[in-house]
């Protein structure tokens, strides 16, 4: 609680004395109406003494009418600013010192409807303040969750090619393990790159008009050493002469991805089916596998960063290509589904605005 200071009484009298002069001139002017009326009315004469007498009493009566009237408005600054004041501080004080539980509890008297508005929104900051906080806890376990696998792979490996008398069989695949994770973490890296620059705006879509099958189809070929070395059959289906105009390099991480996903889940033998048609507005395209599938539980959280619906980590993966997809397709203002059950395949539908 603030001490009263010398600033402060200096600040009340003046306050008091402004108040005051301002009831008296007031009250002065309507006492001099109605006398003068009151002795034009009634043919009374005032005399020096009547008057005198008058103001004397006039002026106590200001006295008493202003201290009442300054009262009643300390009170109802202490109840309806100094109170709501002291509430909104105290929480804006936790809130700064990173507390985002704090609530404000609604001010629903009358005349409190500015700070009631005031509080809500304060509500509101902390609620999205400590979603904020909550996947930036998340965010960090998850990247030192996802960093310690292959970190631990490449120190076991590093420390197995330092033995003696290794056969150069043994020293090759030694080195093949150091080389994969540190690929796993410069991939993951440059997604967790990508998607901080997607999410905070500072990668601004270069819109085009292109042919939105070719790109697919030199995308696809991208993958042919895995179709054959897996393989997998497949099967495309591409209207010709559809095109879009979009970020083509943004788009391209889109199929990358999705094309990834399906020969990475696709066991050997199996098939991977691409598809593009167009509807008056939108171009479609279906990126469907037989792969092993996923649950409906699982195809709710696929496009959250990090997730993985893998929690063996046996086929790698850092969690992060399909919430990218996701960015970039709302940064495109298209739509994305899934469709899947667990053994039977998933299928990945896009729609892309048509220029």
């Amino acid at each position: 609680m603030k001490k009263p200071t010398v600033k402060g009484a200096l600040g009340s009298l003046s306050s008091f004395l402004l108040f005051f002069l301002t009831v008296g001139f007031i009250v002065s002017c309507c006492m001099m109406l109605f006398v003068s009326v009151l002795s034009e009315t009634m043919d009374l004469t005032l005399t020096a003494d009547n008057i005198a007498t008058a103001a004397k009493v006039t002026f106590w009566n200001v006295i008493l009418i202003t201290f009442l009237f300054k009262f009643a408005d300390y009170i109802r600054r202490k109840i309806m600013v100094e109170r709501p004041t002291r509430i909104i501080t105290e929480a804006t004080e936790r809130i700064m010192s990173g507390d985002f539980s704090v609530r404000i509890s609604p001010m629903q008297n009358s005349g409190m409807e500015g700070f009631n508005q005031i509080a809500m929104a304060i509500n509101q900051m902390a609620e999205e303040l400590s979603g904020v906080e909550t996947l930036r806890a998340d965010f960090i376990a998850n990247v030192s969750h996802e960093m310690k696998t292959p970190l631990a792979v490449m120190q076991n490996y590093g420390k197995l090619l330092q033995e003696e008398g290794l056969s150069e069989e043994k020293r090759i695949e030694y080195s093949k393990g150091i080389t994969d994770g540190s690929r796993r973490l410069s991939e993951m890296m440059t997604n967790i790159l990508k998607l901080n620059r997607l999410e905070n705006q500072q990668i601004f879509p270069e819109t085009t008009e292109f042919d939105l099958g070719e790109q697919l189809c030199e995308c696809l070929l991208q993958f042919e050493n895995v179709w054959e070395k897996k393989n997998i059959e497949v099967d495309t289906d591409i209207a010709e002469d559809i095109k879009v105009e979009a970020d083509a390099e943004l788009l391209s991480l889109v199929w990358n991805n999705l094309f990834s996903n399906a020969f990475k889940f696709t066991e050997e033998g199996g098939a991977v089916s691409l598809q593009l048609t167009a509807t008056e507005h939108h171009a479609v395209i279906k990126v469907k596998d037989t792969g092993c599938g996923m649950s409906a539980e699982v195809g709710t959280h696929i496009f959250e960063k990090f997730y993985q619906g893998d929690t063996s980590h046996s086929v790698q993966g850092n969690g992060l290509g399909l919430a990218l997809v996701k960015r970039v397709i709302d940064i495109m203002q298209g739509e994305i589904v899934v469709e899947s059950a667990v053994g039977k395949g998933t299928t990945f539908t896009v729609k892309i605005r048509r220029s």
